[in-house]
């Protein structure tokens, strides 16, 4: 990530702006004033109800200028907040919605949230070709966010593995959603906003980041 784009110099850029805008729009109100009154209909000269009028005008259409200026200074300020907070996440493991699995050094990690307490939770692991090459049964668990291992056996195609949670209680289904753990390798700032760029290749919106992994 290039973060020399990060610094104070789009501030005071927007802020001339801001202040160019409403020189400007004063300096147009006031041309159009003194012609009008240069002009006006002599046997109905403008009382000074209009003049306080359209001076009222101008301050509303510069307020809102300011008001935009200081919009955009602040958008600013987020935008380069965000970006330095997306770069402390490069090299952590980070959680995002979807069923896929990578396994690293021999280790598969993934995770999924329980919208109830479960009696029995199961999990499949299957291949490219959805074929099941693993199940585990991680018993009794609670509402909320859990984390599971997987260890392959030799010869197995890691390439494209994927997980399906299951769970009950009693007789009734538990709802679980599935995260897959990824690791941040960059953080980029495009068009749509700050994205992270991942170990695995995929590219995620940073604000798709369902939780961050210290462990």
């Amino acid at each position: 990530m290039n973060l020399t784009s990060i610094n104070g110099s789009g501030n005071s850029a927007a802020t001339g702006i801001s202040t160019s805008n409403e020189v400007g729009a004063q300096d147009r109100f006031l041309k159009l004033l003194v012609a009008q009154m240069q002009n006006q209909d002599p046997l109905n000269p403008l009382d000074n109800a209009q003049v306080t009028s359209q001076m009222a005008q101008i301050q509303t259409v510069t307020g809102i200028e300011k008001l935009n200026g200081s919009l955009e200074t602040m958008a600013y300020s987020f935008n380069q907040a965000q970006a330095l907070q997306g770069a402390a996440l490069i090299g952590r493991d980070v959680l995002i919605s979807g069923n896929h699995m990578n396994v690293v050094e021999g280790e598969g990690r993934a995770a999924f949230e329980l919208h109830g307490d479960a009696d029995l939770v199961n999990v499949e692991i299957t291949d490219a070709s959805g074929q099941v090459i693993d199940r585990l049964s991680l018993g009794a668990m609670g509402k909320g966010r859990h984390h599971f291992f997987w260890a392959p056996e030799g010869g197995t195609d890691l390439s494209q593995v994927k997980f399906k949670v299951t769970a009950s209680s009693g007789k009734n289904a538990v709802t679980a959603d599935s995260f897959a753990r990824e690791t941040v390798g960059a953080v980029s700032t495009t068009a749509r906003g700050l994205e992270l760029d991942l170990f695995s290749g995929k590219t995620v919106a940073y604000n798709k980041v369902a939780a961050v992994v210290y462990h």
